[in-house]
Parts: C-alpha cells; structure tokens; sequence
C-alpha cells in the first residue's frame, strides 16, 4: 500500500473515531452530571439515548414534523422522563445508598429497555440525514455532512455547559453541591432541586446523542448498553466528575476503537474500548483527567 493511501485510510479512520467518540463524550458528559450530585452512576443513562433516537423517528419519518420542531419536543420528553426517574424512584429512597440507588437506575434501564421494545418493535429504524448525505472530501478521506452536525452539537453543548456552571446562578449552586452537598445545603442551597436538575440535563444530552447518531448507526431498543458501557468507559477514562476531561476521553476512546477496527478487525471494534477501560483502571484508576474525584463513590 502507497504512503499516501496509507495516510488516507488513517485520516478516515480518525474521522470515524471522532464521530464515534462524539457521541460516547456525550453519554459521558450525562453520567458526569449525575455523578456530580448525587455520587452514583447513572446506568439508565444510555436508554436516554435509545429514546432519544426511537422518539426522533417516529416524529420526522412517521408524524411528518419539521426537523428542528422534532428535535425540540424529543429533548423535552426524553428531559420529562429523567425528572420523572428522579421524582420516583431517586428520590424517595431513604437513606439514599449508593449502591441501593445503583440498583435502581439498574431496574429503571431495564424497565425503559422493555417499553422501548413494546412500543417501537425489535427492528432497527432509520432516519433521514439532516443536510443530505453527499460526502464532503479531505485529502482523499471522505466525512458525512452528519458528522459535521455531531461535531457541530458537541462543540455547542461543551460551549453551554461551560457557561452554564461559571456564569449561572444555578450552575453554580450546581457545582457547590457536587463539592460538598451538606454545605451547600447550609447556604440555603436546595439539593434536592439541584439532583432533580441534574437528571433533566443528563437525560435531555442522551436526548440529544441519540437524535444526531441514529441517522448514522440506526436505531432499535436494544443499543443503550453498549452505548452507556462506551459512555462510562470514556467518563471512568477522563475521570469521574471531570466533564472535560470526559469530552477529550470520549473522543480519545472513539480514535483508538476505530483505528483498532481498522488496522486489528473490525470483529473486536466494540472490544477496544473496553479494553482501554481496563488499561485506565489499572494504571490510573482516578482516570486521566482525575484526581480525588474516583474515590467519592466509596465516600457517598
């Protein structure tokens, strides 16, 4: 094979991790926020994906509504069922075990898994590209104008998380809880407030993941695990609690799967990341980006 091939098939397969390693940034980001206020981990957070996705195409192919009408009322249903998870069954546990609420977001996977599958079916549901699907080429690799979209979103959603935790009154309250949830509650924060938000934003991101990949990868009910181990992986590789961090682990994550399907097969792609997970764990299990924040788990 020619040099210049060479750089080619490597450039798109870096163009692929980056859009494979967008959207697991984005789980990762939700399993974050989650983390931040309440110290467990969210495992029904790839199900917010799922219906992200399975919600966007029944309202574009099957209802007929405008793309970006549809994309605002599937990010406010995919919001109301993180609040309603969190109203119903995060929130009246008392005393609020980590591992009791764990297994909760256990059972609320499965139970969101079970109603994806009764009302959408077991198929795979495609759905339309935003702006056609023309392929733009980059020195010889090609990228998918959805693909732009995904980085585009990505971008955007970082942007307005930043903002969101150092210039909003609420962010900042947000993040005074995730430090220390006894003081904040003794500043007049309301706590309980602040983790009712934080399951809204988690669910309205996988909201958000699930509408701009599943014109890419296509839908059905059965994918939020594999999305949400990917997702924890790239949160536990970044370090937990460390959104950022999650963001540049998310992409690192999706780079060396793809370059693994690539070069290694294609067969053990969905293993890399897993393997990387491993590898993290037992090198730095505070994850890359991560200092104390790992060791909170056990401290909640």
């Amino acid at each position: 094979m020619s040099s210049g091939g060479s750089f080619t098939d490597l450039l798109q397969f870096i163009f692929m991790g980056l859009q494979r390693g967008s959207i697991y940034a984005m789980v990762a980001m939700g399993f974050n926020m989650i983390y931040n206020s309440t110290g467990i981990i969210n495992l029904a957070q790839g199900e917010f994906v799922v219906l992200g996705g399975l919600m966007m195409v029944s309202l574009t192919m099957s209802a007929n509504i405008s793309l970006p009408l549809a994309f605002v009322i599937t990010v406010f249903f995919v919001t109301i069922v993180g609040i309603l998870m969190e109203r119903f069954t995060i929130n009246p546990v008392k005393p609020p075990t980590v591992m009791r609420l764990i297994i909760i977001t256990v059972a609320v996977s499965i139970l969101l898994k079970g109603s994806a599958m009764c009302f959408w079916g077991k198929e795979s549901h495609y759905m339309k590209h935003f702006s056609g699907t023309e392929p733009f080429e980059i020195m010889g690799a090609t990228i998918l104008p959805q693909t732009l979209w995904i980085f585009g979103i990505l971008i955007i959603i970082v942007a307005a998380f930043i903002y969101f935790f150092n210039f909003t009154m609420t962010g900042k309250s947000m993040r005074a809880c995730s430090i220390n949830r006894d003081a904040a509650r003794l500043a007049g924060i309301n706590d309980r407030k602040m983790v009712m938000l934080s399951f809204a934003l988690s669910a309205g991101i996988g909201a958000i993941a699930g509408i701009i990949v599943t014109p890419i990868i296509q839908m059905d009910y059965s994918r939020g695990a594999l999305l949400g181990i990917k997702g924890f992986g790239a949160a536990v590789v970044g370090g937990l609690g460390n959104s950022i961090g999650a963001v540049v682990a998310g992409l690192l994550v999706g780079i060396l799967e793809a370059l693994g399907g690539g070069y290694i097969s294609s067969h053990y792609m969905d293993a890399f990341a897993l393997l990387i997970l491993l590898i993290v764990l037992f090198i730095r299990p505070s994850g890359i980006f991560g200092s104390r924040e790992a060791s909170r788990l056990k401290e909640f």
